[in-house]
């Protein structure tokens, strides 16, 4: 009886699903496991809503997996040792709620040709330290998706970890309670809470301060029509603007201005995880897996990256960024990528297109702009309610590529 080849997936984002759900399709003896700390499935792109005070659906991961035949662990990953293809988890639903440099903490140094018993209990030992006995499991692989995503970037302005909120991940998102708000920084998140904000709570003042005008990397049709709605919606803007500080009332701009506000959001840049860093992948200076044409680490063969912890290539020599509409496909492509290897065959190199992006501005307007497959904008761009239609048939498409519908 051939032994299967061992698949673990980290991470059950967009990208993650997408490469598990591909596996668990195409390949033959192969045993699949996707390791998330989350037990549900929450769509990132919805995120906005739901701190807006509106009810989105969260899937059961373990459910949604299992009957497509593949292994759910629900797990923080603390340690990947890419010599010996083994990781050490942490249980899910405690490691959540622990600092970060207390999980860190828990990797230690630890030598490469220790048996697999004694690198066992070394762990727990580990974790034993911070309250964590028995919680820790080690988990071998012969092939490793790394899909971790992304979370926000809370470094580098004195405050935000204290006093401000976030929307890059389920766990912190809170419906906003009423009072002025402050939204820092005007990427797509940004846009897409402020206008979502003031439309569900008209009488609370929304104030969205960025460097740079809304949407400014679009066309200038799309930009027009982005200050337009935000304007109507009654957000004031502040482009131009640089916050320097986040107090418990607001926030202090380089000018000297104090902006007040009852809740400070924070969507001004994001961060990925710092495992691949630590186990000694090649990585970019952000800590994104750096990978060649077929998404597979460029320091370690056995090991593919996809989504926002990866360090893609696009077209026109750019690189991919951080979107469920570049997760998914990359997602996709590692699973045929891997696959392929497994065959025999050499696999082609990913083959990756830009065809639009859709920002919400409420429930019944948006921008969608049409791009060039390099991710630059185009000269169409769809907008109002045929916008906001759009971008809800974009969003399902996406819930049905990972397979939650």
């Amino acid at each position: 009886m051939t032994e299967q080849h061992r698949i673990v997936v980290l991470g059950a984002g967009y990208a993650g699903l997408a490469a598990a759900r591909r596996l668990a399709k195409k390949s033959r003896d192969t045993a699949i496991t996707v390791v998330d700390a989350r037990a549900e499935f929450v769509e990132r792109v919805r995120l906005h809503q739901e701190a807006a005070g509106q009810s989105i659906k969260h899937w059961d991961l373990r459910e949604l997996l299992e009957r497509k035949g593949i292994e759910f662990v629900r797990a923080r990953v603390v340690e990947l040792d890419p010599v010996a293809k083994r990781i050490r988890l942490a249980d899910g639903a405690v490691a959540e709620n622990l600092p970060q440099h207390a999980v860190d903490g828990l990797s230690g140094e630890h030598e490469n040709d220790r048996d697999h018993e004694n690198d066992r209990d070394s762990a727990h030992g580990r974790a034993g330290a911070h309250g964590l006995d028995q919680l820790v499991r080690v988990l071998d692989y012969d092939t490793l998706v790394y899909a971790l995503g992304s979370a926000a970037d809370r470094r580098g302005v004195p405050g935000v970890a204290e006093h401000a909120r976030s929307v890059a991940t389920p766990e912190e998102v809170r419906a906003v309670p009423a009072g002025p708000v402050v939204v820092v920084g005007a990427g797509a998140t940004g846009i897409e809470l402020a206008a979502e904000l003031a439309e569900a709570q008209p009488d609370s003042p929304v104030t969205l301060i960025s460097a740079n005008e809304p949407g400014a990397w679009l066309s200038p049709r799309a930009v027009d029509s982005i200050r337009a709605t935000l304007t109507r919606l009654g957000v004031d803007i502040r482009a131009d603007a640089k916050v320097v500080e986040v107090l418990p009332e607001g926030v202090r701009l380089a000018d000297g201005t104090t902006i007040p506000a009852v809740t400070t959001v924070w969507t001004a840049g994001f961060t990925v995880p710092d495992l691949a860093r630590r186990a000694g992948l090649a990585v970019d200076d952000l800590g994104r897996v750096r990978t060649d044409a077929t998404l597979r680490s460029l320091s370690h063969p056995d090991i593919y990256a996809a989504g926002d912890a990866a360090l893609m290539a696009g077209p026109g020599d750019r690189e991919l960024r951080m979107a469920c509409a570049t997760a998914i496909p990359a997602g996709g492509y590692v699973a045929t990528a891997i696959i392929a290897r497994a065959r025999g065959h050499e696999p082609e190199p990913m083959k990756f297109r830009y065809y639009l992006q859709c920002i919400s501005l409420g429930r019944r307007d948006a921008v969608i702009q049409i791009l060039q497959p390099d991710d630059t904008p185009g000269t169409r761009v769809l907008t109002g309610r045929t916008g906001a239609w759009v971008k809800e048939l974009v969003v399902r498409g996406a819930g049905i590529a990972i397979g939650m519908r």
